[in-house]
């Protein structure tokens, strides 16, 4: 069992994804209302050694001993990747050992206005940022960013890596209505596409709920309401997460570990973390897909929020 390497897990956008987790639950520069691995714990933009070089070269060595190649290699995890100092340095490593293996970065772009940030990352094949707000009133209700941080330097540094970056840019818009589904938001959005000139721009929305309760997912008309206010060619909507189930990486047990799980008592995710073994964005994603099949159902309690098998 790996520490800081997780997976392959069925991602929808990237296939077979072996993920790297370089930053300690729950690390990051913003505290997405959104977010599905709950609420942010240590709000920072501090970079430093978060988890150590040598033990994360020592886990890959081993899994490229002893595996077949994944789709994408992909630094993710349950905080921003960027905020450990030493991700060019593990991405140099990959290229080195493995340079037929392309890598991703999933990233919320906020720390590009560092330099350095963004020229430890030009060796990646494929970067995915997010952005979804481009009004400050917007990004602090939606992102409860660390308190420096302000949306037209976040939006500097995006175009500043476009200028240097000669790989793809997947750039990722989380959707929740009321938030920033009107007019005014959507222009000034898509304003930050032209500066940013991302290949493609993902439309997301929620697939659970978030770290607070009062929010809801856009529904499939929404989304694609804004498609068509955008007139934009490189817009898509993100496929539904039930599209997993046909990955090659699906992995039953990990499956029927949940339910077998909840079955007996309702978990919160990081119940079942603990309980199962499993890395928090693999269990994520197949909570995804339970929820989705209407399998399980997930109520709100004073602890979080809790995973039960649902009963017709």
């Amino acid at each position: 069992m790996y520490k800081y390497l997780f997976g392959p897990v069925p991602s929808r956008r990237l296939g077979m994804s072996l993920g790297i987790d370089l930053i300690p639950h729950k690390v990051c520069s913003l505290n997405c209302i959104y977010c599905e691995c709950g609420c942010t714990t240590n709000l920072t933009l501090k970079r430093k050694e978060y988890v150590l070089y040598n033990d994360v070269i020592k886990e890959l060595d081993n899994y490229f001993s002893n595996n077949p190649n994944p789709d994408y290699i992909t630094f993710s995890g349950s905080g921003e990747p960027t905020l450990n100092s030493r991700i060019g340095d593990v991405l140099r490593f990959i290229k080195s050992r493995k340079p037929d293996i392309p890598v991703a970065v999933l990233t919320n772009g906020t720390l590009f206005y560092q330099k350095q940030v963004r020229t430890e990352l030009l060796n990646a094949d494929l970067v995915l940022p997010s952005l979804d707000a481009a009004s400050e009133s917007s990004f602090r209700k939606i992102n409860r960013p660390f308190h420096k941080l302000n949306i037209q330097e976040y939006i500097q540094g995006l175009q500043d890596f476009r200028n240097d970056y000669k790989g793809k840019i997947w750039l990722e818009v989380f959707i929740i209505p009321g938030y920033n589904d009107n007019n005014t938001d959507l222009k000034l959005l898509k304003q930050a596409f032209t500066k940013i000139q991302p290949e493609i721009i993902q439309l997301n929305t929620l697939d659970r709920p978030g770290a607070v309760s009062d929010i809801r997912a856009a529904t499939r008309i929404e989304l694609q309401q804004i498609v068509d206010y955008w007139k934009l060619n490189n817009v898509e909507i993100i496929a539904s997460v039930s599209k997993r189930k046909d990955i090659k990486s699906y992995r039953k047990d990990i499956e029927t570990a949940i339910l077998e799980t909840i079955y007996r008592r309702p978990c919160t995710l990081n119940d079942l973390v603990k309980i199962i073994g499993s890395h928090i964005n693999e269990i994520n994603k197949y909570l995804d897909i339970l929820e989705a099949d209407n399998k399980i159902e997930s109520t709100r309690h004073k602890r979080g929020l809790f995973y039960q098998i649902k009963h017709e």
